[in-house]
C-alpha cells in the first residue's frame, strides 16, 4: 500500500471511529478535587449482576484535547456485551513550562500518572457506590493508543522502582490487561516519532527522559506477573506494529510470556470504533480475561 493511499485509509477509520455520538453514562464520580479526576460508569445493559469489570483508559496521546467522550461509543459497545464498564479520565498535557512546545503538549508530569494511580486506587469503592451490579473481584484493564501504555502501566505499579510515588506493595487485582495499539516501548516510539514527539513531552525532554522512563515505560516494567494481551492492527501507521512487536520481546526477553493479537488490514482506531469488526475481537479478549 502506498503512503498516500495508507494515510487516506487511516483518515477513514478515524472519521468512522469519531462519526458516532457521545453516549451519556450511567453514573459518574470524582476520585480527586480536580475536574479531570472523574470516572463514567455504564453498566451492563443486560440487567445482569456480578458483571465483570472493564476499566477503559483511553488515547489521544496524553494531550488534554482528547477526552473520554471518543470513547463513550466503545464503553457503551462493551456495557451491551455484559460488562460493567468504567471509562477514566485523567489530566492531560497544558500548559506546563517546562513542557512548552508549538503544538498541543503529550501529558502532564507527574499529574497524569498521578491521577491513574488514584483512579485505580479509588475503584473499588466508587464501583460499590455506583454500580452495585459489578464484581469488583474481576477487573481487565484496557486501553488504546496513550491509554495502552497507562493500562499496562497500572498493572505495573508493584514493579515500580523503589521509592516511586504510584509503587504498590503487591500486585493490583486485576485478572489482566487488554492493550490496544499501545505505546509500549518508549526507544521505539521515539525512533518511529509516534505522535510526533509525544513520548519525549510527557516525559518533559532530555534531561528528564531517562529518569522519567524508568517509572513510565511499560516495556522497561517487566515482569508484572499479569496476564497481558496486546491487539494490534497491522496497517496502524499512528502507533506502528514494531512498538508492539518490541514490547512482546522485551517482555520475553524479562521471562514473561504476552499475548499479541494481529489485526491483518486493520488501523488504528477499529479497535474502538463499535462498528468495525476488529472491536468485536477486543471484546472477545476482554471477555476471555474476565469470566
Amino acid at each position: 500500500m502506498s503512503d498516500s493511499a495508507a494515510r487516506d485509509r487511516d483518515a477513514a477509520e478515524t472519521e468512522s471511529a469519531l462519526s458516532h455520538p457521545p453516549v451519556a453514562p450511567d453514573a459518574s464520580a470524582s476520585y480527586g478535587s480536580h475536574p479531570d479526576q472523574l470516572i463514567d460508569f455504564y453498566a451492563p445493559r443486560d440487567g445482569r449482576t456480578g458483571a465483570p469489570v472493564v476499566v477503559v483508559l483511553h488515547g489521544g496521546a496524553w494531550r488534554a484535547p482528547y477526552d473520554r467522550q471518543h470513547v463513550s461509543p466503545f464503553a457503551d459497545f462493551l456495557a451491551r456485551r455484559g460488562f460493567a464498564v468504567a471509562s477514566v479520565e485523567y489530566r492531560r498535557g497544558g500548559e506546563i513550562p517546562q513542557q512548552r512546545g508549538s503544538g498541543p503538549v503529550a501529558g502532564r508530569w507527574p499529574e497524569t500518572f498521578d491521577d491513574v494511580a488514584a483512579a485505580m486506587d479509588a475503584l473499588p469503592a466508587l464501583l460499590a457506590r455506583e454500580l452495585p451490579e459489578a464484581d469488583a473481584r474481576r477487573i481487565v484493564v484496557t486501553g488504546h493508543s496513550a491509554g495502552g501504555q497507562l493500562a499496562l502501566w497500572a498493572a505495573a505499579r508493584h514493579v515500580l522502582p523503589e521509592g516511586s510515588p504510584w509503587r504498590l506493595p503487591a500486585p493490583p487485582q486485576l485478572r489482566g490487561v487488554v492493550a490496544l495499539a499501545p505505546i509500549a516501548d518508549f526507544a521505539t516510539a521515539v525512533g518511529l516519532d509516534v505522535c510526533s514527539g509525544a513520548v519525549g513531552q510527557l516525559l518533559g525532554g532530555d534531561e528528564d527522559f531517562a529518569d522519567r522512563a524508568a517509572h513510565a515505560d511499560p516495556a522497561v516494567l517487566l515482569p508484572t506477573g499479569i496476564a497481558t494481551t496486546v491487539v494490534q492492527g497491522t496497517t496502524d501507521i499512528d502507533v506502528p506494529q514494531a512498538v508492539a512487536e518490541a514490547f512482546v520481546d522485551a517482555a520475553a526477553k524479562a521471562g514473561e510470556t504476552v499475548g499479541l493479537t494481529l489485526l491483518p488490514e486493520v488501523g488504528h482506531f477499529p479497535l474502538i470504533d463499535p462498528a468495525a469488526d476488529a472491536c468485536a475481537v477486543v471484546a472477545e479478549e476482554l471477555a476471555q480475561l474476565a469470566w
